[in-house]
């Protein structure tokens, strides 16, 4: 007979407070004054009220010289021109793909900004708007880059690199796009044998490291051989631990991944979903990070 695993509430372990990063952070609700001097300029999430400055959003209060603008903490995609984001496929439309990247509304890929098979340089004729739908279809995951931004807020996306295009077989785990740290590459080959792209969006996707890169496929052709079990215990370890640092307020980039993985390796995969062993894989992966920056 399975055993039967019981658990009873216990009180929470407060979290010491000298480990609690950017606890120093100006955080403020909707409705709170931000400053009464009038020298500053208003720039998102704030309004003028009253001669005063006022947050209309919750978040923390960010300053560059004379612009205060209040970062939300929970917050959608707002597309920045160079982000990496991963998205999904919604819709195959006119020479175009919608795609759906946890934004306000659907991002545009057009035809004419992604790579045609086999990397040929060329004018997009009437036989590839046919063919739209065997580059991509409903459903695919792809990474791209943020080539524009509309109006209204909406993203226009392009895959002419090589490193960009329609993803294989991994895991994708969706975040907050708060907690993605911003760095100069998104592309991470972790040294557990998994890579990951972290995007700006908040759209994570865990898969297993190829052996050799498929430089002259053009980002199309997906490789369906079965995961071995390792890969796969690997992959679920990590989506595990992302969890963990989103469920603790963690700033997800690579460093952070890796230490929390290797915090989490003397638990059992199903055991990192457990709040008291989220909390302690997460608190030893701050003091590591904190004994870094020194």
């Amino acid at each position: 007979m399975a055993a039967i695993e019981i658990r009873l509430p216990v009180a929470r372990k407060p979290v010491v407070q000298s480990l609690a990063q950017g606890s120093d952070k100006h955080l403020v609700a909707p409705g709170d004054t931000i400053t009464t001097d009038t020298g500053y300029m208003r720039g998102h999430g704030t309004y003028m009220g009253d001669e005063k400055l006022v947050a209309s959003v919750a978040g923390a209060v960010e300053r560059v010289n004379k612009l205060i603008c209040v970062k939300a903490l929970k917050t959608r995609y707002n597309g920045e021109v160079g982000d990496i984001v991963v998205g999904r496929v919604t819709e195959v439309q006119q020479k175009r793909w919608k795609v759906e990247t946890n934004a306000r509304l659907d991002s545009v890929l057009l035809l004419s900004s992604m790579n045609l098979p086999g990397g040929e340089l060329r004018r997009r004729s009437a036989e590839d708007e046919l063919a739209m739908r065997d580059y991509l279809q409903e459903g695919d995951l792809i990474s791209a880059e943020v080539q524009a931004v509309f109006s209204d807020g909406a993203v226009s996306l392009h895959t002419r690199s090589l490193k960009y295009g329609k993803l294989g077989q991994g895991v994708l785990v969706q975040v907050s796009p708060s907690l993605v740290k911003r760095q100069k590459t998104h592309f991470h080959d972790l040294p557990c044998g998994a890579s990951v792209i972290l995007g700006n969006n908040g759209f994570i996707w865990i898969y297993p490291t190829p052996e050799q890169k498929d430089e002259e496929a053009g980002g199309f052709v997906t490789n369906l051989e079965p995961v071995s079990l390792h890969d796969r215990e690997v992959i679920s370890r990590l989506r595990n631990c992302i969890l963990a640092l989103v469920a603790q307020k963690l700033m997800l980039y690579d460093t952070s991944i890796v230490y929390c993985y290797e915090a989490s390796l003397p638990h059992q995969i199903k055991d990192l979903l457990k709040p008291e062993v989220m909390q302690e894989i997460v608190l030893e992966t701050r003091q590591r990070l904190l004994e870094l920056e020194g």
